[in-house]
């Protein structure tokens, strides 16, 4: 990063999953530095979704690093996540023609359903598979199967925890880590935010200042997306050997099957 910016800048990782991310700053200058970040960050930026980019460049070995301003702003905690501007900037995603051609340029298509469930099954642990509330997942999700079918689809984050949406100094709302995004149902979405985040006597008011209506379909359409995230989730703490983490998300997904209640 130095062969850049200079040996004047001062650089610290930022943390992350894929250890690919930097501060940088020199002075007053600020920048959020990543490396081999997608093109589609460039879309997001123009539309005001990600904190503004700066500049791309290519360096000699092939990686490209993108430079962004650096966000002086903080986390939304989830009681903050009624918020209408997250139920606006949501549906401002959802409906953006401009990021669905663009994932669609960059070869993304449409996760079905039975894409969703094929990944379970291959890719969680057996011996999770067979722990009797997994297989119960399991079970619901293969009878489920032909009613979340939709002829919608959108791009989707597919990770709308409240760490991942950040609010400027200047009061703008971002939505950031767009790593994992999807061409999607957007019930992926909507399923997670509003089973962990609002109360279920406001999702009909939510959806509709979002702009849908709070049907029977939508409402199998978010729990199916819930129930398999959870699994997904279950595994992922599994194979970290994070067992506390693990058996959060075990109890949620039996709250899920026996009472379809929201996350506390």
């Amino acid at each position: 990063m130095e062969d850049i910016l200079g040996s004047e800048w001062e650089i610290t990782p930022a943390g992350g999953a894929t250890g690919e991310a930097y501060f940088a700053k020199f002075q007053d200058r600020k920048l959020f530095l990543k490396r081999n970040s997608s093109p589609f960050l460039a879309v997001l930026s123009a539309e005001g979704i990600v904190p503004k980019l700066v500049w791309t460049r290519r360096m000699e070995n092939g990686d490209v690093i993108t430079a962004q301003h650096w966000l002086d702003g903080r986390e939304l905690k989830p009681k903050d996540m009624n918020s209408s501007r997250v139920t606006e900037l949501l549906s401002k995603i959802h409906h953006s023609n401009e990021l669905l051609d663009m994932l669609k340029r960059l070869g993304k298509t449409p996760l079905l359903p039975e894409d969703v469930l094929a990944d379970i099954v291959e890719n969680v642990d057996e011996r999770l598979q067979k722990e009797s509330i997994v297989e119960q997942g399991i079970s619901y999700l293969q009878a489920e199967l032909p009613s979340v079918q939709t002829d919608k689809y959108v791009v989707c984050h597919c990770d709308v925890n409240h760490n991942n949406w950040m609010l400027g100094e200047n009061t703008q709302l971002y939505l950031i880590d767009w790593d994992g995004a999807m061409i999607a149902d957007p019930a992926i979405d909507l399923g997670l935010l509003l089973y962990w985040y609002i109360n279920p006597s406001q999702w009909e008011e939510w959806l509709e200042h979002y702009g849908v209506e709070l049907t029977e379909n939508l409402k199998k359409r978010m729990k199916w997306y819930v129930i398999s995230q959870t699994i997904l989730f279950i595994e992922w703490h599994r194979s970290k050997n994070e067992r506390s983490e693990m058996n959060y998300w075990l109890e949620y997904l039996r709250m899920l099957l026996v009472n379809d209640i929201q996350a506390q």
